[in-house]
């Protein structure tokens, strides 16, 4: 492991201005480290999440990338070591609408011109090849629009975004598959149905709190939903709820605390400040698009009864009742009604494209639906897709490298 610290411009527009720190890590089998391998950048889903820290390299896509490659894990922008944009950091800014600037220089773009510079120094002229789970692979359209000559070729996991659709189109579908992969949970774990039913009806009736002062409500109870996209999420969710109450009927300690760490957004509070501003196009804000949508989904009222969990689903009230993400408040407000974004994705030289490009896209995937992915994919020269419903979104993770393996084989036409 060697690593590595990079010195980019905050607005990649002004070269000569402000700058910041991006961090990644390189990987490589020492058997092999002297080796002139090719380069695969990872690129990590989110928004706002940084690259992962290899605790067993024998262990999923890593074992089988390290055998062929050297592999980069980026901390993008904003997250991990690369001047990470935290509730306290957000205190510093002088106003709202400088921390709103801020965070738009975090989006695919200005992730894109990082790596593209991080290329520069390590590669030279060589192309690389990227590797982008699910907001990754948002990343890796951005890529192949604006620096496709930096690309050998692309491997995406989850993460084919509709090229046009606004954030309305993603949450008018998201809903619906919410829904259906609570609906699964319940059919899975019956009893869960009337606990979580228990939990709400109590926290409506008298104020519980969380171990960091945050009142338990019953919306936010409710965005526990969002671990439903992941392989082992509703097994997860079903050992969460089996000690959630204590002998007396109240709110277990080891309930709260466990709540609190999941919903807090401490390590990760760009994943709410930029959720839906990932979806921003030219001419059209995003307005809180999924809290619109719901209005349209009287299912998911918080008395209904079976309650419905929210999912990848961010909120208003999120950054007035959650500690973390306050010090965001204004500056997402600002976020939302913006209209003049710079477009992420360039349809004409994405259909142009030579880059080989293999995508999995997962049939049941809550966060990412699998028709807006066809869609694209049909819109991408030299794309291959290979649809499966044996994985969720963490299949890349959870596959033990096979997910990689049929991708690297795809792009390179082995199969």
């Amino acid at each position: 492991m060697t690593d590595h610290v990079f010195t980019v411009p905050l607005d990649h527009t002004e070269p000569g201005g402000a700058t910041i720190e991006v961090f990644a890590r390189e990987l490589a089998d020492p058997v092999r480290a002297d080796d002139q391998l090719p380069w695969l950048l990872y690129l990590q889903g989110g928004p706002g999440g940084k690259s992962p820290r290899p605790l067993n390299a024998t262990a999923g896509w890593l074992d089988h990338a390290l055998k062929t490659h050297r592999v980069l894990l980026l901390d993008q922008r904003g997250t991990g070591r690369s001047t990470p944009v935290t509730a306290r950091s957000a205190t510093r800014f002088d106003s709202p609408r400088r921390l709103a600037g801020h965070l738009a220089l975090l989006r695919a773009d200005s992730i894109v011109a990082d790596a593209e510079l991080i290329r520069r120094e390590l590669c030279g002229d060589r192309p690389w090849e990227t590797l982008g789970q699910s907001y990754g692979g948002f990343l890796t359209l951005s890529y192949l629009s604006h620096a496709p000559e930096g690309l050998h070729a692309c491997y995406v996991t989850g993460g084919l975004p509709g090229l046009h659709t606004t954030a309305d189109d993603v949450y008018a579908a998201t809903y619906p598959r919410v829904r259906d992969k609570v609906t699964a949970h319940y059919t899975r774990h019956p009893g869960d149905r009337a606990l979580l039913r228990r939990i709400a009806d109590l926290l409506g009736r008298r104020p519980v709190h969380l171990p960091d002062g945050d009142r338990l409500t019953v919306r936010r109870l409710r965005t526990l939903g969002l671990m439903l996209g992941m392989g082992d999420g509703s097994a997860r969710l079903h050992w969460l709820l089996e000690e959630a109450l204590d002998a007396d009927g109240e709110p277990s300690a080891t309930f709260l605390r466990q709540v609190m760490q999941l919903t807090a957004f401490t390590d990760n509070p760009l994943f709410a400040a930029l959720q839906e501003s990932i979806y921003g196009h030219s001419g059209a804000a995003t307005g809180w698009a999924a809290a619109r949508a719901l209005a349209a989904h009287p299912e998911f009222a918080e008395d209904a009864d079976p309650l419905l969990l929210t999912g990848e689903m961010i909120y208003p009230w999120m950054f007035r009742e959650i500690a973390g993400l306050r010090p965001f408040a204004e500056a997402v407000e600002l976020l939302a009604e913006r209209t003049d974004w710079p477009d992420l994705y360039d349809p004409a030289r994405l259909a142009a494209n030579r880059v080989p490009v293999a995508a999995a896209i997962y049939h049941d995937d809550m966060y990412v639906d699998a028709g807006l992915s066809l869609r694209t994919a049909r819109s991408i020269g030299s794309l291959r897709a290979w649809v499966t419903n044996e994985w969720e979104h963490d299949g890349v993770t959870a596959s033990g490298g096979r997910v990689l393996a049929r991708l690297m084989d795809l792009a390179a036409d082995r199969i």
